[in-house]
């Protein structure tokens, strides 16, 4: 186990420059920029009102006032319109295979996710993550997760904004290109309970929200802001939602 750690670390330390600063540590730390909102990576920002949890290893970052208000004012230059119909809809056929390797850094997405949001990780030299632990944001308990065919389940990675609900909502007019990076953009991925996730399936903010009050206002502020980056749109009770979600933060 000594030497996976040491030749995890190694391969991690040379992959990791090699990365984009779109994914979150922990839980997800919004930032305002130019008036719109992005998901970055590591740290706290000054003002960002953050506290250790009683259950999570990892700091829990809430959103300001003016993050809330920037998420409200990019959900109004939103397009409000009616679900296209789901027709057409194939999720390796519109939206590439489960969990390439799109950024060529030789690990696949869900391991991506799965290494950047846990913690104490234990990663094979095939870029498996072995083990870790969770500071799960839709409960806000924690999960001690080990790799295993009845374990592995156990986590999961969300899609944000689900790929189907995607497809209803403008991704049938993006280029195949443009969805396969959606569907692997980790602005659009939490690692997160099996269960919860499954019971969430495709809907959207009108029909399911994380459990847990103290993540909403990122969970629909990360919604909002993957809409914006993929010229998606909402619909009216989830646009509703949304800004009701968003006004109860500030």
């Amino acid at each position: 186990m000594k030497e996976k750690r040491i030749v995890a670390y190694n391969r991690r330390s040379a992959r990791r420059s090699r990365r984009a600063a779109g994914g979150w540590v922990g839980l997800v730390v919004l930032v305002v920029v130019a008036g719109g909102v992005y998901l970055a990576q590591g740290g706290e920002l000054p003002g960002l009102g953050a506290s250790p949890s009683a259950q999570s290893p990892a700091p829990v970052h809430t959103v300001s006032a003016t993050q809330s208000r920037a998420a409200l004012a990019a959900l109004e230059k939103l397009p409000v319109k009616g679900k296209s119909p789901k027709t057409g809809y194939d999720r390796e056929g519109k939206f590439g295979a489960a969990w390439s390797d799109v950024d060529e850094n030789g690990c696949d997405t869900r391991n991506d996710i799965l290494e950047r949001d846990l913690t104490q990780t234990v990663v094979g030299s095939d870029c498996h993550v072995m083990s870790g632990i969770l500071a799960e944001p839709y409960t806000g308990t924690t999960i001690s997760f080990t790799r295993g065919p009845e374990t592995s389940p156990l986590v999961q990675i969300d899609h944000v904004v689900a790929l189907s609900n995607a497809w209803q909502t403008g991704a049938q007019k993006l280029s195949q290109a443009k969805r396969v990076a959606l569907a692997n953009d980790p602005r659009n991925l939490f690692a997160v309970d099996g269960p919860t996730n499954s019971s969430k399936g495709d809907s959207d903010a009108s029909a399911w929200l994380p459990p847990s009050k103290s993540f909403r206002c990122t969970y629909v502020s990360a919604q909002v802001e993957v809409k914006r980056v993929y010229d998606l749109w909402v619909t009216p009770a989830e646009r509703a939602a949304i800004t009701r979600v968003l006004k109860a933060c500030s």
